[in-house]
């Protein structure tokens, strides 16, 4: 069935490579799919691309006034070249390329009016024209074929056009595509069916499928690898021609296509069709074991029940009731007067019974009968050993519906219980389950009548959103998220069965919605549908697992539906219509891969840049963030694709399975790394795991280089400082070296000082000692002149001077002498010696007298002293020291003993 991608615009070609990626001519580039992403490359001369085919790791593709081919470059983008440039061919005026087919080593290029070859040995380029319209080319075996409107068709041999056929059967029609059929060769027209042409002959293939193509306009055709056949129209859709030349079925706007008008087709490597719409792309799987209704038109709407009866589909939905032939191609019609939402569908007693949002109803040759107006019926029921009576669980309670004259009638509501039943389950014949999602499960006794509760109470099971009640193989089971319990009527509560949880994936879980259908108990989750059968061999449940995600399933959690109809098919309901599917998990095994398609690295707040996916990478240690493409081709898409990727060096834990593809690493530190990704479709895992090695490099302060420089600098520098700790040290020592001769100078000097000092003591002592001597000795010359003039003054007062004259003359002697004062004055000059000096020097005319006055007066004698001394009077002194002054020059108010002292 379709799934319709968002690439839109028209899409004029198709192909694929080797990778399985997909590539598309678009009106706006050259749109690229890898499974996962979509791409859109712009032609640096045209935007417009008319036609793609991939050959090798080329993608040629022909523009509006251009032709040329894509490279993928080491860094996986891709990189165009154009072959009309490089080679100066000159194009018509508005000339575009619709088709290209590879012949041997040729590439040919196809407008409306030529067919350039291109040769991929020497690049050299053939030119043919026509001087009619070239619709297209086609090749056909080992045959270039092509028509000429109005002329016939041709085929090319060594060069040379070649005439096939100018039958008049073919002549005025347009041949759109050519195909090989056994020992000849298949023509499809556009309006008038196929042909075949084999011997020379041209014969209709099919008259009974060309009265029915005729009805349509056929833009272009297919041949599978099956053999079949689909013809892509021009307002219509697709048709299915199976080999033997029947239209299996048509698929258009209506039945789920993007869009009718189909503009290419192309089958892939997994068997997929690709369709390129005039407005969109659509891929359809052929070979899933599913097909998907899509109401694109939200007529339909989200199917809540369904019901296959005599033949005759039914589907309830929150539109209302619609049934269809199931044994018809045809749509589905409305039936009248049932407009809302249809909860219940059920075949009781060969009637059907609708339960809808406005009632009961029961349908007959496809028409609503209201059998009850009570608002909201959940469900309808029979009850046991009671064929009359059916019971139904409404919005506010439960209802009895009784048969009368083969009529069904509302009988009564049973009193006392008011609540919202939409699952009821009869445990015996007057007692039953009823579960409400919000409230809990009550077990309810009734009257013999249905008419009365007799007895009412709630079981222990924890209620849960989403949660159902059903009965299967004789056991009331109720679904949740927690498991799936069975009902014990000794205990009267519910235990869970550690079987039948296994239906629930709790990671995966969507709703507790159970249903029934041919002898199968089915569970639903985001994963897929779980179902239990009993074996064929014996009791035991056997558990199995369809794998059809809610992702394609598009089912409203808690109203999930399924019904059985026939030939292992059933059928199930979804938002947007429903799924035919088999019940098989034996998928054709597909080999998927996972592959790398980008990395890019940027600074903080910087550009991105490719890196090279061929080699691994080295990267400065600010281009720290980096960013990882990855997917897995996978078209089928009934399957959800997820991805697991971890960082080697950084972290070296798988991520959880995520749909995510791609992967962001910010701020990485310096360090070796090896990204690595796996995928999984389903539960499928790929074969490979994809990697690519990067180098984030060591800020430069700390790199090698660095280090080394480091090493050497911290050498110089240990160098550096070793002499300079030498030299200060040296410094420091010949420092210390001059201090201690210093403070051994010092030392000396105050132990010099010191002893100057003990010496000036001794000195002044010595000084002290002449001067107590000196001032001795002047004392006794002053005493002994004393005394030798007192006994002088005696002598001479004696009576006979004549004999002591010889006393007189020799005491006289004595006090004239000078042998006295050379003593006294060697004596003042040890004492005083300088003061001598200073005397003569300053006053030079001082006699020895005026000098021998100065030392007495040096020694502070006063005049009464000194009179003695120089033996004369006091008034002698005073004359002297008068004179001496004049000498001397002093001022009238100076002193002449402090002047003398101060010298």
């Amino acid at each position: 069935m379709p799934e319709v991608y968002g690439a839109e615009d028209q899409n004029w070609s198709i192909s694929q490579g080797q990778d399985e990626v997909m590539y598309f001519a678009n009106n706006k580039g050259l749109l690229v799919y890898n499974g996962a992403k979509w791409q859109l490359y712009d032609s640096p001369n045209s935007s417009i691309v008319r036609s793609v085919k991939v050959i090798g790791e080329k993608i040629f593709i022909g523009n509006y006034m251009d032709f040329g081919y894509w490279v993928k470059d080491d860094f996986g983008i891709l990189q165009y070249t154009s072959i009309v440039q490089n080679k100066n061919i000159n194009l018509l005026e508005d000339e575009e390329f619709w088709n290209i087919l590879e012949f041997d080593q040729w590439i040919l290029f196809q407008s409306l009016d030529r067919i350039y070859i291109y040769n991929t040995q020497n690049e050299g380029i053939q030119l043919i024209e026509s001087e009619t319209t070239i619709t297209k080319i086609f090749k056909v075996g080992d045959s270039i074929y092509f028509q000429k409107i109005n002329q016939g068709i041709y085929k090319f041999e060594n060069g040379q056009e070649i005439l096939v056929t100018d039958n008049q059967l073919l002549i005025n029609k347009i041949v759109i595509n050519v195909f090989q059929d056994g020992d000849g060769v298949l023509l499809q027209t556009k309006e008038d069916g196929f042909y075949i042409f084999e011997k020379g002959v041209i014969k209709t293939w099919d008259t009974q499928l060309n009265k029915k193509l005729s009805n349509y306009s056929i833009y272009n055709t297919i041949k599978l690898r099956n053999g079949d056949y689909i013809l892509g129209t021009v307002s219509n859709g697709i048709i299915y021609v199976n080999k033997e030349k029947e239209i299996t079925y048509e698929i258009n706007q209506s039945s789920g296509l993007g869009n009718n008008t189909i503009l290419s087709l192309f089958e892939d490597m997994r068997g997929n069709v690709w369709l390129g719409l005039d407005h969109g792309i659509n891929n359809i799987n052929f070979k899933a074991p599913f097909r998907v209704y899509k109401d694109n038109l939200g007529i339909i709407g989200t199917v809540y029940t369904t019901l296959i009866e005599n033949d005759i589909f039914y589907l309830g939905t929150n539109q209302g009731l619609f049934y269809k032939d199931h044994t018809k191609n045809e749509t589905f019609k409305f039936v009248k007067g049932t407009e809302g939402q249809v909860w219940h569908l059920s075949s009781i007693q060969n009637q059907i019974f609708c339960g809808h949002d406005k009632g009961t109803f029961i349908i007959e040759n496809q028409r609503a009968k209201k059998i009850s107006d009570i608002d909201g019926t959940w469900i309808v029921k029979e009850v046991e050993n009671s064929p009359n009576l059916l019971i139904q669980g409404n919005y506010n309670g439960l209802y009895i519906l009784e048969k009368r004259s083969n009529n069904w009638y509302l009988r009564n509501k049973i009193k006392g219980f008011d609540i919202s039943s939409r699952y009821i389950e009869f445990l015996s014949q007057n007692e039953l389950l009823v579960s409400h999602e919000y409230k809990g499960v009550y077990r309810i006794e009734v009257d013999k009548q249905y008419r009365n509760i007799v007895s009412l109470d709630k079981t222990k099971i924890e209620k849960n959103v989403k949660s159902s009640l059903i009965s299967y193989n004789g056991q009331v089971y109720y679904g949740a998220k927690d498991g799936v319990f069975g009902y014990n009527k000794l205990q009267k509560e519910f235990v869970r069965d550690s079987i039948l949880s296994q239906l629930y994936s709790f990671q995966d879980y969507s709703s507790g919605k159970l249903v029934h259908s041919n002898d199968k108990l089915f569970a639903f989750s985001n994963k897929g549908i779980t179902y239990v059968e009993r074996g064929k061999l014996s009791a035991n449940y056997q558990l199995s697992f369809l794998p059809l995600p809610n992702s394609v399933r598009e089912t409203k959690d808690g109203y999930e539906n399924i019904s059985y109809i026939g030939k292992n098919q059933y059928l199930i309901g979804t938002s947007r219509g429903y799924i035919i599917s088999e019940l098989t998990n034996n998928l054709d095994p597909i080999n998927y891969t996972v592959k790398l398609n980008q990395v890019t690295s940027h600074r903080l707040n910087g550009k991105s840049r490719f890196l090279n996916l061929l080699e691994s990478s080295e990267l400065d240690n600010d281009e720290n963030y980096l960013q990882f493409s990855f997917s897995v081709t996978d078209y089928n898409k009934y399957l959800p694709s997820f991805y697991q990727y971890r960082l080697n060096g950084f972290n070296d834990s798988w991520t959880d399975w995520s749909v995510k593809s791609n992967a962001v690493f910010e701020n990485l530190p310096y360090g070796e790394y090896t990204f690595e990704v796996r995928a999984k479709v389903g539960s499928t895992i790929a074969k490979n795991t994809s990697q690519y090695q990067f180098t984030i490099l060591k800020p430069w302060y700390i790199s090698s280089t660095a280090v080394i420089l480091y090493i050497v600098l911290s050498f110089i520098v240990v160098i550096i400082v070793h002499l300079i700790y030498r030299t200060y040290y040296r410094n420091q020592r010949k420092k210390l070296l001059k201090q201690k001769e210093r403070e051994l100078e010092i030392k000396q000097l105050e132990n010099e000082q010191q002893l100057m000092y003990f010496k000036n003591l001794d000195l002044q002592k010595d000084i002290e000692a002449k001067n107590r001597e000196l001032g001795m000795s002047a004392m006794n010359l002053v005493k002994r002149n004393e005394l030798l003039s007192t006994i002088k003054k005696e002598l001479s007062a004696a009576v006979e001077v004549e004999d002591l004259s010889k006393v007189v003359k020799l005491i006289n002697k004595n006090l004239e002498g000078t042998s006295d004062w050379e003593v006294f004055e060697e004596a003042f000059n040890n004492t005083d010696k300088d003061f001598i000096k200073k005397l003569k020097t300053q006053h030079v005319n001082l006699t020895s007298n005026d000098i021998r006055l100065c030392t007495y007066l040096r020694l502070n004698l006063s005049s009464k002293e000194i009179a003695p001394l120089l033996n004369i009077s006091i008034r002698s002194v005073e004359v002297k020291r008068y004179r001496l002054r004049k000498k001397m020059n002093l001022p009238h108010e100076a002193s002449l003993s402090s002047y003398i002292l101060q010298l």
